[in-house]
C-alpha cells in the first residue's frame, strides 16, 4: 500500500507541474480533491516528506488549511510552524482548535513560558487552568491563587489539568473552612458526593463529622424526620433545608409537612428559605398540585420562572381573578409577550369584561403565533400568515458563496463530510451581520440545508419568509402517509417541521433519528405492527420509511387519546405515561389551559409549536380546512 501511494504522489506531482497546448492546468478541483484524500493518508502514515511534497501542490485548495491542521496536530513539537500556521491561518477555525492542543502539549511538557505568551480565553476551563498555573510557575502566585478561588466555587468535578492549581489553592493561605462548606454545598446541590467526601476530608474533625451528616441526609433524606438531629445550630439548619430540598423529589407532602413544622425552630437563614419555598411552590405546580398559588405567594422576590409558575398555578384551578392577579404581578416587558396578552383577555372576558376581553383578542389576531391563531379564532378573523420572502438584489448569493469561508464548508459537503461541513458553517456565520445572515440563510436553502437555513433565519432575526422557514420537501410523502392514516398533512408537516426542521440526517443525543425523530426501538414497534422486515436503525434516515413509520405512530397515539390532536403531540414528544398522569382528575378542562399547564416546557412548547406550524402549513399547502379551536376541544378525565 506504502508504496502504491507514493507512485500516486509522483503522477499528482508530476500533473501539477505540465502545462497543456490549451493552457488549461492540470491540477484541477477533481484533482486537488483526489491529492487532499491521498495527503491526508499520508497523514495517517505520518510520511512527513511524501505530505510536505504532495501538499504544497494544494496551497490554493479550500481545504489547505484543514489538511495542514491535520498534519501539525499530530506533529505539535515542529513550533515554527505551528507558530506560522497560527499566524497565516488566524482567521480559520482551525486556529483555535491546534493552538487548543499546542497548548496542551505546552503545558504537558512544562512549557509554561510559551503557554502564558500563546495562551487566548476560549472558555475551555482545562486550559484556563493551565494558565493560571503557568501564571502561578512564573512567580505570579497571588494573582493565580485568586483566580483558583473561582475555579474551586463549583458543584462540579473540575478536569485533571486543574488539579495542580486547586492543590496550591488547597494549601494556600487563601483556602478557608467558608471555602470547603461553598463548595461542599455546591457538590451536594450537583448530587456530586464523590466530590463531596473529598471536601470532607480537608476539614477539621468537627467539620468531618457536621459533613458525615450532611452526606446521610442526601442519601437518605427521611432522616430529617428524626428530630434529635436538630439542635437549633445554623449549619444544622443548612442541612435540614438540604434534606427537605431532597425528600421533596421523592416525598412532596412529607417534605412539606416537615419544613412547615420545624422551620420555625433551626436558624436557617433567609436566602435558604425563599429558596426552599421557591422550590416547593414550583414543585407543586409542576405536579398540578391546588396548594401551588398559595405557596408560590410566599416567594418574596418572585424571578420569571416564579412569575410564570403562579399564572399557570391560577389557571390549574380555574380561578380567573387569581390569574388576573398573577398577570399583574408579571413585569410590563413579559405583559406585552402574546402568550400573557392571550391569558389576560381570556382572564377578561372570563370575569365579565368581554369588551376588554376582546379587544385584545382583535390586537393579538395579527400575530403569527399559536396564541395569535387561537385569539383569531376568539373574534372569528382569517389567521394572519404573512409570507415575505427574503428578496437579494445583485448577485450576493454568488458573492457569499465565494468567501473562503464558505468555499470551506462547501468543498467539506461535496466531500460527503456534513458533520465537518455545518460545524465550518456555524463558525462562518458568526461573523456575519444581520443582513449577511440573510443572504446566508438563503445560501443554505439553496445548498439544501434545511435546517441550517432555518437556524440561520432566527440568527438574523428575521421570521417572515415562510418557504424558507417551512419548507415542502417531501410533500408527495406526506401526501401519501395523511391520505393513508386518514390524517391532515399539515398536522405531519407541524410534527417534521418541529423534530427536525425537515433534515433527513437529524439525530438527537438521545438516539432519535430522522425527518420524524424516532427511536430505534419505535421504529421497530412500527415495523412489526405493519409487518416489515427491519434490517438496521440507518433505516429511520430514509424520508420515505421514516415519514411512514412517524405517521404510522402518530395515528397511535391518536387513537389512545380519542382523537385529541393537542394530547397525541404531547405523547409524541414526553411518551404517553407522562400525558396519562397529566390529564385532569375530576372534571374537563380547557385545552388551552392543559397546554399551558404542561409540566415540562419543553413538552408545553412542543405542542404549541406543532399546533401553530400545522395552521401555518396548511396556508403553504393552499389549504383551509384547519381550525385550531376545533382541535383544541377539552381534555376529559382520564
Amino acid at each position: 500500500m506504502y508504496m502504491a501511494i507514493k507512485r500516486l504522489i509522483a503522477g499528482s506531482l508530476w500533473c501539477g507541474l505540465v502545462i497543456f497546448s490549451k493552457g488549461v492546468f492540470c491540477a484541477t478541483i477533481d484533482q486537488q480533491r483526489q491529492d487532499f484524500l491521498l495527503a491526508e493518508k499520508l497523514v495517517e502514515l505520518g510520511d512527513e516528506l511524501g505530505f510536505l511534497s504532495l501538499s504544497a501542490n494544494l496551497a490554493d485548495y479550500p481545504l489547505y488549511p484543514y489538511l495542514q491542521y491535520q498534519w501539525l496536530k499530530n506533529n505539535l513539537a515542529q513550533t515554527d510552524k505551528v507558530l506560522a500556521f497560527l499566524s497565516s491561518f488566524k482567521d480559520t477555525r482551525y486556529a483555535e482548535l491546534l493552538r487548543n492542543k499546542w497548548l496542551a502539549y505546552l503545558a504537558d511538557n512544562g512549557r509554561w513560558q510559551d503557554f502564558v505568551q500563546n495562551y487566548q480565553a476560549t472558555g475551555d476551563t482545562a486550559l484556563e487552568c493551565q494558565f493560571y498555573w503557568a501564571n502561578f510557575q512564573l512567580g505570579k502566585q497571588q494573582p493565580a491563587l485568586d483566580a483558583a478561588k473561582r475555579l474551586w466555587l463549583v458543584g462540579d468535578t473540575q478536569p485533571k489539568e486543574c488539579a495542580p492549581l486547586l492543590s496550591a489553592l488547597v494549601l494556600s493561605p487563601v483556602m478557608t473552612p467558608d471555602l470547603i462548606w461553598q463548595r461542599l454545598d455546591l457538590a451536594l446541590a450537583k448530587d456530586n458526593t464523590y466530590l463531596a467526601k473529598y471536601l470532607q476530608g480537608l476539614l477539621d474533625k468537627p467539620g468531618q463529622a457536621l459533613a458525615a451528616t450532611w452526606l446521610q441526609v442526601h442519601k437518605k433524606p427521611d432522616l430529617i424526620q428524626d428530630s434529635q438531629w436538630w439542635v437549633g445550630d445554623a449549619q444544622q439548619g443548612r442541612i435540614f433545608a438540604h434534606g427537605v430540598d431532597r425528600l421533596a423529589k421523592t416525598n412532596l407532602d412529607l417534605a412539606i409537612s416537615i419544613w412547615d413544622t420545624r422551620k420555625p425552630t433551626l436558624s436557617i437563614d433567609q436566602a435558604t428559605v425563599q429558596k426552599l419555598e421557591r422550590r416547593l411552590g414550583l414543585a407543586l405546580a409542576r405536579a398540578r398540585d391546588y396548594r401551588a398559588y398559595a405557596r408560590l405567594n410566599k416567594v418574596l422576590e418572585p424571578d420569571a420562572e416564579v412569575r410564570e409558575w403562579k399564572v399557570r398555578a391560577a389557571l390549574l384551578a380555574l380561578n380567573w381573578p387569581q390569574v388576573a392577579t398573577a398577570l399583574a404581578g408579571l413585569t410590563q416587558t413579559e405583559q406585552q409577550q402574546p402568550q400573557w396578552q392571550y391569558w389576560q383577555a381570556r382572564a377578561l372576558s372570563e370575569t365579565g369584561h368581554v369588551q376588554q376581553g376582546q379587544s385584545i383578542f382583535q390586537q393579538l389576531s395579527a400575530d403569527r403565533s399559536y396564541y395569535g391563531f387561537m385569539a383569531a379564532d376568539a373574534v372569528n378573523k382569517p389567521y394572519s400568515v404573512i409570507d415575505k420572502p427574503v428578496f437579494l438584489p445583485g448577485n450576493e448569493l454568488a458573492g457569499l458563496a465565494q468567501q473562503t469561508d464558505f468555499r470551506v464548508a462547501q468543498e467539506l459537503s461535496l466531500l460527503n463530510r456534513e458533520a465537518e461541513a455545518k460545524r465550518q458553517w456555524w463558525f462562518s456565520v458568526k461573523k456575519l451581520s444581520k443582513a449577511q445572515l440573510l443572504v446566508a440563510a438563503k445560501l443554505a436553502q439553496q445548498w439544501q440545508w434545511q435546517q441550517v437555513a432555518i437556524i440561520t433565519l432566527v440568527k438574523a432575526d428575521y421570521w417572515d419568509d415562510l418557504g424558507l422557514r417551512f419548507p415542502v420537501s417531501y410533500n408527495p410523502q406526506v401526501q401519501a402517509n395523511a391520505s393513508l392514516q386518514g390524517l391532515d398533512p399539515a398536522i405531519i408537516f407541524g410534527l417534521m417541521r418541529q423534530e427536525s426542521m425537515l433534515d433527513k440526517e437529524a439525530q438527537s443525543a438521545a438516539g432519535a433519528r430522522g425527518l420524524m425523530q424516532l427511536m430505534p426501538a419505535t421504529g421497530q414497534q412500527m415495523a412489526s405492527a405493519l409487518n416489515e422486515p427491519w434490517q438496521s436503525d440507518s433505516l429511520l434516515f430514509d424520508p420515505d420509511l421514516n415519514i411512514k413509520y412517524g405517521s404510522f405512530y402518530y395515528k397511535q397515539l391518536l387513537a389512545r387519546f380519542d382523537g385529541h390532536v393537542a394530547l397525541a403531540a404531547a405523547a409524541y414528544n414526553a411518551g404517553p405515561y407522562r400525558v396519562d398522569k397529566w390529564l385532569p382528575v375530576a372534571k374537563a378542562m380547557p385545552a388551552d389551559v392543559w397546554i399551558e399547564t404542561i409540566p415540562y416546557k419543553e413538552t408545553r412548547k412542543y405542542v404549541s409549536s406543532v399546533l401553530s406550524y400545522a395552521i401555518i402549513y396548511q396556508q403553504r399547502l393552499q389549504r383551509n380546512a384547519l381550525k385550531l379551536a376545533q382541535l383544541l376541544t377539552e381534555v376529559r378525565p382520564h
